[in-house]
């Protein structure tokens, strides 16, 4: 017996777990992005050293000028004349330099990779959708944090550039931004042209825009990230910290329960696909291959990527966040 899956009411009828905010799944609005700053509270501070001076409102291990006060020492050969704490000096008939706590904020940079491969779901929600809820719950975090907030949107036919910014400036633009390249890329679902090498620019972009201590996340459904962004990545892990995370779908982890006989139309990309249970195997092994891709990438770089569920809110999946 053959099940034709399309012809229930929803494929995404399976999934038990209530839709997050404002959010119908598939498109992305002003409200349910705003509603993700509440996730980002949700994530704890990480105290971690980067790989070169920041400047902000993270207090650094360095003491020099800034604006928080630190210490009063001797004067030593070098220091700036213009610290000397002239009252102790008299007081003491030493000469005594003041040091202070220079302030640091950290620059934030988010790669996001909305291909059109991550315009798919089985359950719940688009990964293209679940990819800007956690671009923005990030988002959100940095800015929390006082850290400036930068990002580097990718698709085929659009690559939009957000140069790191302070306070609401940053998130604001982060996410008009998204829903601008996310409604473009779903109207032209069926027109989209195949270009192999976007994320490669878009890495070659980011390699452009990150400076030295740069703390960058990589969001991706991990299908568009091949060995071709090998160097511009490695360029970036000697300056940068960077971390990853790969938005999945049930239907392509090979973890959604489905009948032993089944007819499934799918739209993959540009493909129109009727799967059945012996083309599905072969589907989901290509799959996975390509997500292992983009893991062994990703450990050649020495980062370990995180794997969120589409089909899931994330607010049911904020330890993976810590």
């Amino acid at each position: 017996m053959h099940v034709d899956i399309s012809k229930f009411d929803n494929a995404m009828m399976y999934n038990t777990q209530s839709l997050p905010l404002y959010s119908d799944g598939v498109n992305l609005t002003e409200q349910e992005l705003i509603a993700c700053q509440s996730l980002s509270r949700a994530i704890p501070d990480r105290q971690s050293r980067a790989k070169a001076a920041l400047s902000g409102h993270r207090s650094s291990l360095i003491k020099g000028r800034g604006m928080e006060f630190a210490e009063v020492r001797h004067y030593q050969n070098g220091d700036d004349v213009r610290t000397i704490d002239w009252r102790v000096t008299a007081r003491t008939g030493v000469a005594h330099t003041k040091l202070f706590v220079e302030e640091r904020e950290r620059p934030i940079l988010l790669l996001i990779d909305l291909s059109h491969s991550a315009y798919f779901g089985s359950q719940l929600l688009l990964q293209s959708v679940q990819i800007a809820h956690l671009a923005t719950t990030l988002g959100w975090n940095a800015i929390n944090h006082g850290d400036r907030l930068g990002a580097l949107i990718a698709s085929e036919t659009n690559h939009l550039e957000i140069k790191p910014r302070s306070r609401r400036q940053g998130i604001l633009q982060l996410t008009s931004g998204l829903i601008d390249v996310h409604q473009q890329q779903l109207s032209q679902i069926n027109q989209l042209m195949s270009d192999p090498g976007h994320m490669f620019n878009a890495c070659q972009r980011l390699l452009r825009l990150a400076k030295p201590g740069s703390m960058i996340w990589i969001i991706s459904d991990g299908q568009h990230i091949n060995q071709q962004c090998l160097a511009p990545l490695t360029e970036l892990s000697r300056h940068c910290d960077i971390g990853a995370f790969v938005v999945t779908d049930p239907l392509r982890q090979g973890t959604l329960a489905l009948p032993k006989q089944f007819t499934l139309p799918v739209r993959d990309g540009q493909q129109q696909l009727t799967l059945t249970r012996q083309s599905y195997e072969a589907w989901l092994a290509n799959q996975q291959s390509q997500q292992q891709q983009f893991m062994n990438l990703m450990n050649l770089i020495k980062v370990q990527p995180r794997l969120i569920d589409a089909a899931k809110p994330l607010s049911a999946q904020l330890d993976i966040l810590r």
